[in-house]
This record gives structure tokens, sequence and C-alpha cells, in this order.
């Protein structure tokens, strides 16, 4: 694959086998959105989230299950979530999972919202739209992970978001990835590869309470 460091992965390493984690990752958000009713807390949907990953057949998790409702969308990834917040009939929610099959890592994150929202669904489509720019940024330009993440800062300046520093992507491999310490996208000083880091997204409205996430497994096509 590659000499770098920060690149390294384990024997068994399989991009097909990327692609197939990347895909049931995504597959289990799907089913965790279809289980996303108002009135949900957020241990509720991680026990229905359990389900899914049954159904799925799962191996294993490699990060813990983030869901984030309402005003907890603003939260980074080790901030504890106000638990007495439930899923409104006009809200917004994040699902983050980090799930492994056939030995991968597969990482998957998006924001929906419930009922009529017009504010808060723009805030969702633009994590969408900020990742896209991003990702199309590396794919035609080559830019290094530390050059990644100040572009995703210029943009989202300039879509009327705030970016959230503190998330900046990571790497993922045959489990455990863990093992090679590679460190966050946003200080890798050269371009990453494709099929091998995450690229994070999490914004946040600059005046209200409510935020979006949107992460995927950054791939040439």
């Amino acid at each position: 694959m590659t000499s770098t460091p920060q690149e390294a992965v384990g024997s068994r390493f399989d991009p097909k086998l990327m692609q197939h984690a990347r895909e049931r990752t995504w597959q289990a958000l799907r089913g965790i959105r279809e289980r996303m009713q108002p009135g949900i807390s957020e241990e509720e949907a991680r026990i229905a989230a359990a389900e899914v990953f049954r159904e799925l057949g799962m191996e294993r998790l490699w990060h813990p299950v983030i869901i984030r409702i309402g005003a907890n969308t603003t939260l980074t990834y080790r901030e504890p979530s106000d638990a007495s917040v439930r899923l409104g009939e006009n809200d917004i929610y994040f699902i983050d999972l980090g799930l492994v099959f056939a030995g991968h890592e597969g990482d998957a994150g998006d924001t929906f919202v419930t009922g009529h929202s017009p504010q808060k669904q723009a805030c969702a489509d633009a994590a969408r739209e900020l990742f896209q720019l991003v990702a199309g940024a590396w794919r035609s330009r080559g830019l290094t992970g530390e050059a990644l993440y100040a572009f995703a800062e210029q943009q989202a300046e300039a879509m009327g978001w705030r970016l959230n520093h503190e998330i900046k992507g990571h790497r993922v491999s045959d489990f455990p990835h863990s093992v090679h310490k590679a460190g966050d996208l946003g200080e890798l000083g050269e371009r990453p590869s494709g099929g091998l880091w995450i690229l994070e997204i999490q914004i946040t409205h600059p005046t209200e309470a409510y935020g979006a996430f949107y992460e995927d497994l950054l791939t040439i096509d």
C-alpha cells in the first residue's frame, strides 16, 4: 500500500473488504434511522441499534455507538450527552457508527431531521455538502490532511456555519487500526491515500444550539 507510517495496515488488509465494511456500516445506519421516532432517547436508540447490528452480522464495535439528539448534536465525540433529551417532533439528530465486518473497520455518520424544520434540515444538508466539497478538493487538488481541514473551515464559514475544530478525521484499516497510531487526518502533512482515511465534518449553527455531522471513507471514485 504505502511506506508512510501513518498509513500502515495489517497483514489481513484487503481493499475489497474495506468497501464491504463501509457498505455494511451504511446499511446499519439506515436501519437505525428507520427506528428513530419522536420520543426516543439516545439510550433507547442505542438499544435499537444493537438489534440492527445483530441482524447484519456485525463482528464488533471498534468505537462506541454515538447518537446525538437536539442540543446534544453540538457536542464533540468525548463530551457526555444530556441523557434527558428525547427526539422531538421537529428535531435534528445524528448517528455515528464504527463497526467491524470481516475483520475490517467501517465508519459512517449522517444527520437527519424529523417533521418540518427548514433551518435544521439546512444544517443537515450543509454537513453533507461540505463533506462533498472537501472530498472533491482532495480528489482534484491533492491537498494534505491539514489543508483539507483549513479548506473545510473556509467553506463552512462561507456557507454560514461553524466548523467544529476538534473533529479532524482519522484512519481505518483491518481491525485494529489503532496499533499503527496514525493520528488525525487534520494533522497529516501529506496527501492522504484513498480507502484509508475517514473524513469527518461537524458543523454547528452560529447562534442556535444544534449542529450536524457527516463522515465517510475518502475514496477516489
